[in-house]
């Protein structure tokens, strides 16, 4: 991946973008989808008023999508991502961090590299970020999908897909409700973390909440995204840290017990967090099938800071050898 690359096609997207806000006076993230749309399709709307027009066509006509990587494209946008929520208030407008994508790609590697065909799901797929940001560390054939509720979000996500020429089936629609979906051999996702709103539906998950309070999404989300995974396959999820502290933590641990393997957890680099109570980790589950079984070892690790290459790498190494000696 090119720096230079990334650096040229965000100040792309963040032009462009630019304009589309001013002209349409639309937040910045719905500027972004349209500015997408434009680089993706390459043309611009005949209904679209001069002078406008000619400005968004000298625009498309400054870039080329062939002339980018996947990677560098995802890393552009992301960028541009960045800057919109900077400025948005939704609570659930947040982007995984570009390293985490990365490494998350790289766990699912280490356990289904195997395989040479892989349905992958985020059930909270928000921009897409860390999906496309895995499926660019696979080599295999795959089907990926992706939900979310937010609209924003989705059409970012399918714009995402789109420049990257990944097909990605995306649901636009609350993940923790019935979804026409088959289970995958992967999952991975960030949680959304905090409350559940709708109390109805909830009712209907094991992990529900008891004596009228509310259930934990995060608590949701886990037993959605087991239950649209293949017996024996695994999940890859960012979880707060806490997880296993809250008041409904017995009901999760009696219910992952019977549900699954936890094969591992691994914490995250302190630095790349404001506070303790906002640090993350993630959290490697495979589906209970007839011929699975727990690890000799579940995988323990504390990441050191993405930046600290030797640290990061004494690390890896540390992870070979519990998949050589301590997974069977």
């Amino acid at each position: 991946m090119d720096q230079e690359n990334v650096e040229k096609l965000y100040k792309w997207f963040d032009e462009t973008t630019t304009i589309i806000e001013r002209e349409e006076n639309i937040p910045y993230l719905d500027g972004l989808a349209e500015a997408c749309g434009l680089l993706f399709s390459g043309d611009v709307a005949e209904e679209i008023e001069e002078p406008f027009k000619q400005t968004l066509l000298k625009q498309i006509q400054a870039e080329k999508l062939d002339d980018y990587s996947k990677e560098e494209i995802r890393k552009a946008l992301q960028l541009a991502i960045l800057k919109g929520m900077k400025g948005a208030t939704q609570q659930q407008h947040y982007i995984t961090p570009d390293a985490v994508a990365i490494f998350m790609g790289y766990l699912v590697n280490k356990f289904m590299g195997h395989k040479k065909e892989l349905r992958i799901f985020d059930p909270a797929s928000g921009s897409g970020n860390l999906l496309t940001g895995v499926i660019n560390q696979l080599s295999q054939k795959i089907e990926a999908y992706g939900s979310e509720v937010d609209p924003t979000l989705t059409e970012l996500a399918y714009m995402n897909a789109n420049l990257q020429e990944h097909e990605i089936e995306l649901f636009h629609q609350d993940s923790l409700r019935d979804l026409l979906l088959e289970p995958v051999d992967v999952v991975v996702s960030d949680l959304p973390v905090g409350y559940y709103p709708d109390d109805d539906n909830a009712k209907s998950f094991q992990l529900k909440a008891e004596d009228n309070q509310h259930s934990y999404a995060h608590h949701l989300f886990i037993e959605q995204s087991l239950h649209y995974t293949l017996a024996g396959g695994y999940l890859f999820l960012l979880i707060p840290n806490f997880l296993f502290d809250s008041d409904q933590s017995d009901k999760l641990h009696e219910y992952l017990n019977e549900q699954a393997h936890i094969q591992g957890i691994i914490q995250l680099p302190m630095s790349m967090f404001t506070s303790e109570k906002n640090a993350k980790s993630i959290f490697i589950l495979q589906k209970k099938g007839i011929e699975t079984k727990n690890p000799g070892k579940v995988l323990m690790a504390q990441l050191p800071s993405f930046k600290d290459v030797h640290a990061m790498d004494r690390k890896l190494n540390e992870i070979d050898q519990w998949f050589k000696n301590d997974r069977k």
